[in-house]
């Protein structure tokens, strides 16, 4: 069996595993529904049902991988088209976002930190600019749209880490703990977009402007992207591609599930020092 099938086998193992880790989420959820407080409750629900389209999102292009410039897959299907999968990511890419900044969100009103607030209205707009980026590179192929993109996300990466940082000194001796650990994957992701991630997209526009490539225009990438690519399973195709999806489907799903527990497990509403708070933030954080 080739590599890249045996990898495309483990992905769809992956899929299944993550959405049974979904599933046992929303269990949890559901048996600690009545033990909630009305505001924690509200929140943790908007988080587990982004989770689930970020989860699913995933799962779909588990199992159908796709890379959109090179218009590359593994699997034969009609669902294999471009404009499925990069409408599938952009839809999945926008809750996870979402996630991160209804959390920050919470935090920052319930503490007063104006930074953390700024952050999280700051998010989603950010992350919608880098959807476009990417689709204009999957429409054009022209790899400056995914380096762009990828920068975005790098640069909001910095932001959460940044606001956990802001935050840190604050929080009681438990949340701290998460707070450090979200910090260290937070580098590391940053890290890995800026030394991996951007450098190869980086790397192949400057190929391509080496070799005179010409781009489609928007309307030519709209009729190419609705109609099947090139399925194969060639290492030396996927070989650069398989990091980052595998992170992605993996660690990426991990983390937007545990997203959903935070506000349970670290935030009730604060009546010793704001009465009936508008936000979340946890009682033994004072």
């Amino acid at each position: 069996m080739e590599t890249v099938t045996i990898w495309w086998v483990m992905l769809c193992v992956l899929a299944c595993l993550n959405m049974g880790a979904w599933l046992v989420s929303a269990m949890v959820f559901q048996r600690q529904k009545s033990s909630i407080p009305p505001a924690v409750y509200k929140i943790r629900r908007w988080l587990l049902w982004l989770s689930f389209i970020y989860v699913a999102g995933c799962g779909f292009r588990s199992i159908f991988p796709m890379s959109d410039v090179p218009r590359i897959g593994v699997v034969d299907s009609w669902l294999t088209r471009i404009i499925v999968g990069r409408s599938v990511a952009t839809i999945a890419e926008l809750c996870f976002i979402a996630q991160c900044a209804l959390i920050l969100n919470a935090v920052g009103k319930s503490m007063k930190v104006n930074f953390v607030i700024l952050v999280s209205q700051l998010l989603v707009p950010i992350i919608f600019v880098a959807e476009l980026c990417s689709w204009y590179a999957t429409l054009t192929t022209n790899y400056a749209g995914a380096v762009i993109e990828e920068s975005l996300w790098a640069f909001s990466g910095v932001l959460l880490v940044a606001s956990a940082a802001v935050l840190w000194p604050q929080v009681s001796d438990k949340l701290r703990k998460i707070l450090t650990t979200g910090i260290f994957l937070g580098i590391c992701y940053v890290a890995f977009m800026v030394f991996v991630d951007v450098p190869m997209y980086y790397a192949r526009m400057q190929m391509d402007l080496a070799l005179g490539r010409e781009y489609l225009s928007l309307s030519q990438g709209v009729f190419d992207v609705m109609h099947q690519m090139t399925i194969t399973t060639d290492w030396g195709l996927w070989r650069e591609e398989i990091p980052w999806m595998t992170l992605y489907f993996s660690v990426a799903v991990w983390g937007s599930i545990a997203l959903s527990h935070i506000p349970l497990t670290l935030h009730q509403p604060i009546e010793r020092k704001y009465g009936r708070m508008q936000g979340v933030f946890a009682r033994n954080i004072y």
